[in-house]
């Protein structure tokens, strides 16, 4: 074999080697760009339903849990905090709600499946502030001598009683969101499903 047959077998096996090397250096890069474009598992989670445990949830107190990106209360009710419900009836804009703010399985006076239980986004429909709790009545919190307890947005003055309906004459147009739940048990809520609110 002649000296020119030598250099291109030593080409041709350097040639083979750097594709090879190159191949798996652009494999190796791609990986992470293809990674890239699936959704992180953060991103899965905030879309998956959340699993909520209220056994320790005493009657009278809220706890927040965030469910697609978006801040839930759960409060679980007093008698006191339902018996003003039917008293304000005429000084909140959609008492029946009649507006698409919650499944239909709460669109009654309590806007929840069990009385005591509101579910309810904690994002005030007017320009998406988040409402502070105001839920002793009277002045003590500086709201009105009337005031028999809710929330109030501090951005521009909304107000919603303990179902989460929204006061007549104020910014927010529409009620707070219940969203889509259902009971796991009595003491566990699975919030972004609903399987008709059983």
């Amino acid at each position: 074999m002649s000296n020119q047959g030598k250099m291109d077998c030593g080409r041709r096996r350097l040639i083979v080697a750097t594709a090879a090397v190159g191949g798996v250096g652009t494999v190796a890069a791609l990986i992470p760009f293809v990674s890239s474009l699936l959704p992180s598992e953060r991103a899965k989670a905030a879309g998956a339903p959340v699993e909520v445990d209220i056994s320790k949830l005493e009657p009278g107190q809220m706890m927040t849990v965030e469910w697609r990106g978006k801040p839930v209360w759960i409060i679980n009710r007093t008698k006191e905090m339902l018996d003003t419900l039917p008293k304000l009836k005429d000084q909140v804009a959609d008492p029946q709600s009649e507006k698409e703010q919650q499944p239909a399985y709460a669109k009654n006076e309590t806007r929840s499946i069990k009385p005591e239980m509101l579910v309810v986004v904690g994002i005030c429909t007017h320009l998406g502030c988040s409402p502070g709790s105001k839920f002793k009545p009277g002045s003590d919190e500086g709201m009105s001598a009337d005031w028999q307890g809710g929330f109030l947005c501090p951005c521009h003055g909304s107000t919603f009683d303990f179902a989460g309906r929204v006061f007549k004459a104020k910014p927010a147009p529409t009620n707070l969101e219940v969203p889509p739940h259902v009971y796991l048990a009595d003491t566990r809520i699975l919030i972004g499903e609903d399987k008709k609110g059983a």
